[in-house]
């Protein structure tokens, strides 16, 4: 049976390469006859890789899981160094991104390639940071982790709550956020 922390994990996973994806979508879409509901999807969505991800997801990772597996499993070490490394200019990535949106929001489409080239290498390299993840940490820790190890990264891991995830447990301080986003993102992304 797969530990809690791990299927949070990768749930937390499948939310956020969701909203790459729909990131790139809402990008082949553009703005068209509707620039303001276009950029306010954009930015809520951005704002959710720097909400959670960067500000739950990756600080576990980084003091509960990656610690326990570099100093049990050694050939994960080099990875988990990488990751780590890419944990520490995730949020400044992201706000660059944040960044570059608004000046195509306010300054007009000479901005939009800024933007679209960004984007494009920070989905590649989030969906690889992710897969690293998932195909060495993980299996790395299956193997090397004990019940005590496990105990403690389940517990940390137990008190996330995905803004974007359905079902009964999401903090209620993001429904707008969520809403937001289903609400005004066009189909297949949302209801919009």
């Amino acid at each position: 049976m797969p530990h809690a922390s791990v299927r949070t994990i990768r749930d937390e996973h499948a939310s956020l390469a969701a909203v790459l994806r729909s990131l790139e979508l809402m990008l082949d879409r553009g703005p068209a006859d509707a620039p303001a509901a276009f950029f306010d999807v954009m930015r809520a969505m951005l704002f959710y890789i720097d909400e959670f991800p960067e500000r739950q997801h990756h600080p576990k990772e980084s003091q509960w899981l990656f610690p326990r597996v570099a100093e049990r499993a050694p050939e994960a070490a080099a990875a988990i160094a990488q990751l780590e490394r890419e944990h520490a200019g995730g949020e400044a990535a992201v706000r660059e991104l944040q960044h570059l949106l608004l000046a195509w929001e306010l300054l007009g489409d000479t901005r939009r390639s800024a933007f679209e080239e960004a984007l494009q290498r920070y989905v590649a390299f989030y969906l690889e940071h992710m897969r690293i993840e998932e195909t060495v940490v993980l299996p790395a820790a299956h193997a090397h982790l004990d019940a005590q190890d496990w105990a403690a990264v389940d517990a940390a891991f137990a008190s996330n709550i995905n803004p974007l995830a359905q079902g009964p447990v999401r903090d209620g301080a993001y429904d707008r956020l969520f809403t937001r986003i289903v609400m005004r993102a066009p189909s297949p992304i949302g209801l919009g």
